[in-house]
This record gives C-alpha cells, sequence and structure tokens, in this order.
C-alpha cells in the first residue's frame, strides 16, 4: 500500500514595507480603543482610589489652559466671525443680526473647537511628555514589576480629568466666544440690546447641551490619543519629541473628524436649530 506525502501548506508571504505603513494607523486606532476599554474596565470595576489624583489634574488642566482658552476664543470671536460676518450684515444693515449668527458661530462651532484645540495643545502636549519621560526612564517598567497597574495608575486619572474639564471649560469658552461677537458688533454701530435679544432668541437648550457634549467627547480623544503615544514612547528623548508631535496632530485629525460627524447628526435629529429668528 502507497502513501502519497501530504502536502504542505503554503507559507503566507510577509506584508511589504508599504502594507505595514498603511496597516500602521488601523493598528494604533484599535490599540487606543483597546486602551480606553481598559481604562473603562478598570473605572468601573472598583470606583475608587483615583479621585485624588483626578482632582490635582483637574487643576493642572485649568490653570494651564482657561488664560490662551479665554484670549483665544475673545480674539476669534472678535476677528473671524465677529469682524468678517458682521461686515456682510452692515451691508444689509443688520448688524445686531450678528447676534443669532453667533449661536452658529460659536456655540456650534468655532467655541468647542478653540477649547479643544488649546486642551490638546497644552495639556495634551503635557501628558504626553510626561509619560513618554516615565517610559523612557523606565519607572513605568518598573511599576509593573512591582504589580502595580500603570494605566490605572498614570492613565486613568488623566483620561478622566481631561475628558471632564475640557467638558466643563466649553461653559467658559462659549461666554467668551460670544463676548469676542459682542465686541465686534459694537465695534460696527450695534445695538447692544438688540445684539443680546438677537442671540438669545436663537439659542436653544439643544445647541448649549450638544455643545458641551461634543467637548467633552473632544477631551475623551484627547486623552487618549495622549496617553497612548506617551505610554508607547521609545527611542529616548527624541522618541518622547515625537511622540509628543505625532499626539497633537493624531488628536486635531480625529477632533475634525468627528467634529463633521457629530454636527451632521446633530443637524439631522434637531433640524429646527438651523431656522433662524
Amino acid at each position: 500500500m502507497t502513501t502519497t506525502p501530504t502536502e504542505k501548506p503554503a507559507a503566507v508571504p510577509a506584508p511589504s514595507g508599504a502594507t505595514r505603513r498603511a496597516l500602521g494607523p488601523l493598528q494604533e486606532v484599535g490599540e487606543m480603543i483597546q486602551l480606553l476599554g481598559q481604562v473603562i474596565s478598570s473605572a468601573v470595576r472598583e470606583p475608587r482610589g483615583y479621585w485624588g489624583d483626578v482632582r490635582d489634574q483637574m487643576f493642572d488642566t485649568v490653570k494651564l489652559c482657561w488664560v490662551p482658552m479665554m484670549f483665544a476664543c475673545v480674539a476669534f470671536g472678535f476677528g473671524a466671525p465677529g469682524l468678517q460676518a458682521g461686515n456682510i450684515y452692515l451691508l444689509f444693515g443688520i448688524p445686531e443680526r450678528l447676534g443669532s449668527f453667533f449661536v452658529m458661530a460659536s456655540v456650534r462651532e468655532f467655541a468647542p473647537w478653540i477649547n479643544a484645540m488649546v486642551v490638546a495643545g497644552v495639556m495634551g502636549t503635557a501628558i504626553t511628555a510626561d509619560l513618554g519621560a516615565r517610559r523612557i526612564r523606565e519607572e513605568i517598567d518598573a511599576m509593573e514589576v512591582l504589580g502595580i497597574d500603570p494605566v490605572r495608575a498614570l492613565i486613568l486619572p488623566r483620561v478622566i480629568a481631561v475628558t471632564l474639564m475640557t467638558g466643563l471649560m466649553d461653559l467658559f469658552a462659549l461666554a467668551f466666544g460670544v463676548l469676542g461677537g459682542y465686541l465686534a458688533a459694537l465695534q460696527l454701530g450695534a445695538s447692544s440690546a438688540a445684539f443680546q435679544a438677537n442671540f438669545f432668541a436663537n439659542a436653544t437648550t439643544t445647541d448649549i447641551w450638544a455643545s458641551v457634549l461634543k467637548t467633552t467627547l473632544f477631551g475623551l480623544i484627547i486623552s487618549v490619543v495622549c496617553c497612548y503615544k506617551g505610554f508607547r514612547a521609545s527611542g529616548g528623548p527624541a522618541g518622547v519629541g515625537r511622540a509628543v508631535n505625532q499626539a497633537v496632530v493624531i488628536a486635531f485629525a480625529a477632533i475634525w473628524s468627528f467634529n463633521f460627524v457629530f454636527t451632521t447628526i446633530l443637524l439631522g435629529l434637531a433640524p429646527e436649530i438651523q431656522v433662524y429668528r
């Protein structure tokens, strides 16, 4: 009786360099989602023991971010949507209608966006640099050897603090952004009372809670991205610098993409907020 030799399975070719570069961003996105899952799981399973660190991180976020956020919102509100849109309204003799325009310009769009950009550029880079420095000094490796979960000890408080404070600071960003538009309206000769009346006639509860919710999710994206890049930093001080740059770029791109999706869904679910009164 003769037997035929078993055929060996064909070897799977190794992915090319171009393929690895193309799949690299997708792998990072998956690892970021996995890190977020670890953070949520740790926070829910044992919701005690980290709130002191959360409080300290929240204080650092406010201390570092509120001044640049305030100046950026006022200056941007005064310049871009304020004077530019105000000049268009002035052509039609209705500069007071700038108040209704700022419900869309400030509350829905640029105030949350500027707030998130400031948090990412100030607090996000600080988080990435801190975690990256701990990684290259092998502090995180030492914590793992000692049986301390670095995700719970280092990442969880930062994610919660940045997420909460980004959403809370949005309320101040909205106020400062509208203040910039108010100053622009006065500069163009509009009536102060008419500007306020037009703003509050068009502002809705949906606009406010959606703005705060969107900015809170911005903070979640920023914190996860920056913690991930710092936690995975390698290559010495130069590697930490690269991680900081990559964290800011990825956070900005993710925020812009998410903002488009969120605003599209919001306007689809609440079309009445697009009607100006």
